[in-house]
């Protein structure tokens, strides 16, 4: 077995990576500058192994910095070396207690070699996605940034809509035929001039004659009540507004645009990635949670239980205890990536109305526990992490069980859902208001068990295999 070399890179952006290099005591043996180009990291990696055995693997260390840690990964990986891309607060925490004063490039680089001899546990291999989960890793995150792009244009139109149009049609989503009125006509003065005629064949053709006349009536009456109201005041510069008005719409229209051509290259790498559509078929995931997850999840292998995979989300609460005293209720952790908390959030929130597993888990959270919404979600979300993972790993479609684990139809989900685990109305408002605190957790004598043992436990999942049903009790593979 060749000698430990230990390699902790501060990398930079637009400036050199500061190196240093360690051996398996601890002890600095090289301080290096590197680019990343191959010769500069090959003059690094021969400094690192000088008078080593052949078969010595450096272990690189590396934190997230933007793009810049992938060509180190790449270039290391590829040389059968093993790289480690640790949180940003987790090297930070070690240097803090190993130079509480003084930060540096330097000490940045030794602080992250010297992870592995502090923390060899909670350190694992990076392991490169391949051509498909790379390719749907990216057109997942392009989707995404796209998504909440264009909602940011959406409000931003709507809040100048509100001063052109103090009474504006806008009270819902935005239309094709709303962006077509408001490219052209957002000045109340143009609009008025335009006439009914003229805005409705705008609006009907934009629709595809799902609306007309109506809705311009509604558009020259909040135009008329506006000019009424402003009275050609100077402080209201219509034209300006409109401009800006106009640009927005433009600027929707083509992140619109962008965004459909990268959520078709998602479908088709989701279905190199996922052939089976396994993650779709979990309650709650469907078109934009099912590529998502598997983005993020990677290769379930790597998660040795679904409590991991769970950690790994951030749904789990933090940990706080001393002596005999073990705080409950802490707030989640949040750790890993927000867009796989949000997507399974939002999953949770339609899931808890079609699995009665989850909602027996809402209902109790919501009702018995005294949570709000929110945080009853949270904690479905984390159920629901745990699920998908097993599904991953099992390499079978999620199957719909009531709380005795029988498998069950959508509409028999439904009614017993809505017999059994629906959260009473008053409850629901009590959990709402802030001028009341929450309810005092009832003490449960004897936990009722939906099933005999384990039936209850996170990411448990009905262990009849689906072809033992039939068809119309479960989600099929699809074909």
């Amino acid at each position: 077995m060749g000698e430990r070399r230990l390699v902790g890179i501060d990398l930079g952006i637009a400036s050199a990576h500061t190196v240093r290099v360690l051996d398996g005591e601890g002890i600095i043996i090289a301080k290096r500058k590197a680019w990343p180009t191959v010769k500069s990291l090959a003059e690094v990696e021969t400094a690192a192994l000088a008078g080593c055995g052949e078969d010595t693997r450096l272990e690189v260390v590396v934190e997230p910095t933007g793009p810049a840690w992938l060509p180190i990964a790449v270039f290391f990986t590829a040389r059968g070396h093993v790289v480690h891309r640790v949180s940003s607060a987790k090297a930070a925490d070690l240097r803090r207690f190993l130079s509480r004063h003084t930060k540096t490039n330097g000490i940045d680089a030794d602080t992250l070699a010297r992870l592995p001899l502090f923390d060899p546990a909670g350190l694992q291999p990076l392991a490169l996605p391949g051509v498909e989960r790379a390719a749907l890793d990216r057109r997942v995150r392009a989707a995404d940034r796209l998504t909440r792009a264009g909602a940011e244009h959406k409000v931003r139109i709507k809040d100048l809509v509100r001063q052109l149009l103090p009474m504006s049609p806008l009270t819902g989503d935005l239309g094709v035929a709303d962006l077509a009125v408001l490219e052209r006509y957002a000045d109340p003065n143009l609009l008025v001039k335009a006439g009914i005629k003229r805005i409705t064949t705008l609006i009907a053709k934009a629709s595809h004659h799902h609306q007309g006349a109506g809705r311009a009536a509604e558009w020259l009456g909040a135009a008329e009540a506006s000019l009424a109201l402003y009275a050609g005041h100077p402080a209201v510069a219509f034209a300006d507004l409109a401009a800006e008005v106009a640009t927005e719409v433009r600027l929707l229209k083509a992140v619109q645009a962008e965004l459909a051509g990268h959520a078709a290259e998602r479908e088709t790498a989701y279905r190199w990635v996922d052939p089976a559509g396994l993650a779709r078929s979990l309650p709650g995931l469907a078109e934009v949670g099912g590529p998502a997850l598997v983005a993020a999840m990677g290769d379930p292998a790597r998660f040795g239980r679904g409590s991991q995979f769970r950690s790994f989300t951030g749904l789990t609460p933090r940990a706080s205890e001393t002596g005999d005293t073990d705080r409950k209720g802490q707030p989640m952790s949040k750790a890993g990536s927000s867009l796989l908390r949000t997507t399974l959030v939002r999953a949770a929130d339609t899931a808890r109305k079609q699995d009665p597993q989850l909602a027996r888990i809402y209902y109790v959270q919501m009702v018995e526990r005294g949570k709000d919404h929110l945080g009853a979600l949270c904690v479905v979300a984390a159920s629901l992490a745990e699920r998908a993972w097993a599904v991953m790993r099992r390499g079978m479609p999620y199957v719909i069980c009531d709380t005795d684990g029988r498998p069950v139809d959508p509409d028999e989900a439904k009614a017993i859902i809505a017999q059994h685990w629906t959260v009473p109305a008053d409850v629901r408002a009590r959990r709402r208001s802030k001028k009341v605190g929450k309810a005092p957790q009832q003490v449960l004598t004897a936990p009722v068990k939906s099933r005999p043992r384990r039936a209850d436990e996170r990411g448990d999942l009905p262990h009849p295999r689906s072809s033992t049903v039939t068809s119309g009790h479960v989600n099929r593979r699809p074909t």
